[in-house]
C-alpha cells in the first residue's frame, strides 16, 4: 500500500532529523518550498508539520519558522 503524500514528508524529514542532516536549531524550509519540494498542496505540508511538532521533533516559532528541537526535548510515542 502506497503511504500518504503526508506521511512521505514525515518520514523523510524524520529520517533527516535521525540522520543528522537536520541538526538541533536548523530551521525547515518554508511552507511554500516544502510545497514545492515535494508537489503538494499547503494543507498536506501543514498536516505533516503539525505531527512533527506533537511528536517534539520540530517547533514553531510564530513568525519566524519552524525548527528543529534538542534531541532531549522530544517525545518517544
Amino acid at each position: 500500500m502506497a503511504k500518504s503524500k503526508t506521511q512521505q514528508i514525515i518520514d523523510d524529514i524524520s529520517t533527516q532529523i535521525e540522520t543528522g542532516r537536520l541538526k538541533a536549531g536548523d530551521r525547515l524550509p518554508s511552507t511554500a518550498e516544502l510545497r514545492t519540494q515535494y508537489g503538494v498542496s499547503i494543507t498536506v505540508v501543514r498536516n505533516a508539520v503539525q505531527w512533527l511538532k506533537a511528536k517534539g521533533l520540530v517547533e514553531g516559532l510564530s513568525g519566524v519558522g519552524v525548527f528543529v528541537t534538542e534531541p532531549g526535548n522530544r517525545s518517544n510515542d
